[in-house]
C-alpha cells in the first residue's frame, strides 16, 4: 500500500503504526489509536489510507461507536 514517494520531497512513504492519531470533523474529533499511517521517511509527512478516513467518518457520525469516550480539557490562550 505504501512505498511510494512523498509529493512533498524527495522521500519515500513508509507505514507505520502510529499510538494515536487525532481527526478533526465536521462533527467533532476522533482519536484513533494504533493506526497504520504512510509517514514520509524524510520530511514526516503523513499519508492517510481511505479505509481510515471512511472509519473517522463513521465514528464522528455517530454510525460506529467508539471503544470509549475521553474529555479534553480546552483552555484559553490570553
Amino acid at each position: 500500500m505504501y512505498g511510494y514517494r512523498c509529493e512533498y520531497c524527495d522521500g519515500t512513504v513508509q507505514e507505520r503504526i502510529v499510538e494515536r492519531e487525532a481527526f478533526k470533523h465536521r462533527d467533532g474529533f476522533v482519536i484513533l489509536e494504533d493506526v497504520p499511517v504512510g509517514v514520509c521517511d524524510k520530511c514526516g509527512y503523513r499519508y492517510y489510507h481511505s479505509t481510515l478516513l471512511h472509519r473517522v467518518e463513521k465514528i464522528a457520525a455517530k454510525k460506529e461507536s467508539p471503544a470509549r469516550i475521553e474529555q479534553v480539557p480546552v483552555a484559553s490562550f490570553a
